[in-house]
């Protein structure tokens, strides 16, 4: 396929904006970038695809995710509103999750999926728990990932707080399916290890997990403050350095959130290698505080972009970390363009490139992974690779993607999807949760 006409944003180490561009695409992968008039006369029997001077840009990332928390749309929690954030887990979480049937975990992800594709999001990170419905779920999540088109990293979460027999069963379903993924390099799926948080979690299980996973691990740190006082009184050290001690920590690891981490935490996230990821519009709903990330980014920490659940509407996630650490800060020059399209783009696509390592991923370049969104935007000031971040921030809207193309395969062509019934999984979801909120209600 050619993609001609485009204005593409390339998002190299160096990124350049390149005006009457095209695409040659072959397989998965793009294989020549040049003008468009040149590669139409070098390739005049390809299918092409008129980008109609639409920016081209690398498909958005996210770094941690829950497809499973789709359902809780629109919920309402019985009783006073939570006070804090370990009542929110309580009162939502911990009871939504069970109430999850395997048909709830697969349509979960279906709708999530959707609104990826649509939202231009190619590669997401998820993050699952179904503590009644484990054996198969990430096989499940896989076959709705590969309906979709789009590429993905799955875990299931491990916690002490259901028992022995289904903390069992997360680490046998984590090793079960991460054993699957080593055999195939052409997957759109990879596989790490969940873990929920420290404060769930037992000394006894976490040697359990190290002993039956030698890779990395994907779990949530210092979300609350609730965390590290856990930790305290389990350990007598701090959230991080408990992580440290049994081996969870490394550059094969991600750390979600570490909202509450102090200076030493970081220097060890930094010294072990370990990704942290941000998702500034839960923090803000779950009132958790705001995260360090300009300090961390300065100190050398890879800190990523997520969303936690949100919608996989990225640039969404770029404007509400670009906003929130000036208002908790009072301070204007906090989460700057640069910051945050440093975590949203290079480090995002770096750890993705962790899971997926065949290929470049996250850059329009020759020999990269034709992971492609086509975005009609139509600035009315200069942009320039310089001032882009800003343009995202002020001017981007998630409507605004026509296009979405994952490893070569167009899955949405002028805002249509071309592998997912929409209308289908919407009515089938709806009544889905209808029966699982009946269910959820009479955990109270």
């Amino acid at each position: 396929m050619l993609i001609t006409n485009a204005t593409l944003v390339t998002w190299e180490k160096e990124n350049r904006i390149l005006t009457d561009h095209a695409l040659k695409i072959e397989a998965d992968r793009i294989t020549e970038i040049g003008a468009s008039a040149a590669l139409k006369t070098k390739y005049p029997k390809e299918e092409t695809l008129d980008a109609r001077g639409q920016l081209v840009m690398p498909g958005n990332i996210c770094a941690h995710t829950h497809f499973y928390g789709a359902f809780a749309r629109g919920m309402a929690i019985p009783g006073d509103a939570p006070k804090d954030f370990p009542e929110i887990l309580e009162r939502l979480w911990w009871k939504l999750d069970k109430a999850l049937t395997m048909d709830d975990v697969k349509y979960s992800a279906l709708v999530c999926l959707i609104d990826a594709v649509k939202h231009g999001t190619t590669t997401l990170i998820d993050h699952h728990a179904s503590p009644n419905a484990i054996d198969g779920s990430l096989d499940v999540i896989a076959d709705a990932v590969n309906q979709a088109g789009l590429r993905a990293v799955l875990c299931y979460e491990v916690t002490d707080r259901d028992g022995e027999a289904k903390m069992k069963a997360g680490i046998a379903e984590n090793a079960r399916f991460a054993k699957l993924q080593t055999s195939n390099s052409k997957s759109l799926i990879s596989a790490t290890f969940g873990l929920h948080a420290s404060l769930t979690l037992s000394d006894k299980t976490l040697e359990e997990c190290r002993k039956a996973h030698d890779g990395g691990f994907h779990v949530h740190v210092a979300e609350h403050e609730a965390d590290e006082y856990d930790s305290l009184k389990k350990s007598g050290t701090r959230v991080v350095d408990r992580l440290n001690k049994f081996g969870i920590l490394g550059k094969q690891t991600i750390a979600a959130h570490c909202v509450h981490v102090d200076q030493r935490e970081a220097e060890l996230l930094r010294e072990t290698q370990t990704w942290v990821t941000h998702q500034p519009r839960s923090n803000m709903n779950n009132a958790v505080g705001a995260a360090g990330i300009d300090s961390m980014l300065r100190a050398g920490i890879n800190v990523c972009l997520g969303n936690d659940g949100f919608s996989n509407a990225m640039w969404e996630e770029w404007k509400a970390a670009y906003f929130l650490h000036k208002v908790t800060s009072r301070d204007p020059r906090r989460a700057g363009g640069y910051a945050i399209s440093q975590m949203a783009i290079t480090n995002n696509a770096a750890l993705a490139n962790m899971f997926f390592p065949s290929t470049p991923i996250g850059v329009l370049s020759q020999g990269a992974f034709a992971d492609i969104i086509f975005v009609d935007y139509h600035p009315i000031t200069p942009l320039t690779a310089g001032n882009l971040p800003w343009h995202i921030i002020f001017g981007f809207e998630s409507s605004m993607v026509t296009a979405t193309i994952c490893a070569g395969k167009v899955l949405m062509k002028d805002r249509q999807l071309l592998f997912l019934d929409e209308a289908a999984i919407t009515a089938k979801s709806r009544e889905l949760a209808a029966k699982v909120w009946e269910r959820y209600n009479t955990l109270f």
